[in-house]
């Protein structure tokens, strides 16, 4: 059974910083691509950016360039989400999603899902 289970979200001052954890089980995630949604209240899920061992990082929102990436431990099967310089737009429920092939922006191409964490960027 694959299990991805995402952490670290919270609140956050703007421009703050955050660390988001995406650890999977029974899926390793060096295989295909792992990318990071996102979905705000009342908005659609959007894909914030993804890496692959084929292409490395794809960026899928020009507003976070520059200060998102994306980190890999292949020792512990996890990936971070490093989100640096926060916004107030970047308040959304990050997702962490995977599959075995390359990345896409599009959502329903993924097989597997984390939960969800919720980051709030407020003063």
């Amino acid at each position: 059974q694959v299990q991805l289970v995402e952490s670290g979200g919270g609140l956050v001052q703007p421009g703050g910083s955050l660390r988001l954890s995406c650890a999977a089980s029974g899926w390793t995630l060096d295989n295909g691509a792992i990318g990071w949604f996102r979905q705000a209240p009342g908005k659609e899920r959007e894909a914030v950016l993804c890496m692959s061992n084929r292409v490395g990082l794809s960026y899928y929102l020009d507003s976070v360039k520059g200060r998102f990436t994306i980190s890999r431990d292949s020792a512990k099967n996890t990936v971070y989400l490093q989100m640096d310089s926060l916004k107030p737009e970047d308040t959304a429920v990050y997702f962490c999603a995977t599959r075995n092939t390359y990345c896409s922006i599009t959502y329903s191409l993924y097989l597997y899902w984390g939960q969800g964490t919720q980051v709030t960027v407020s003063s």
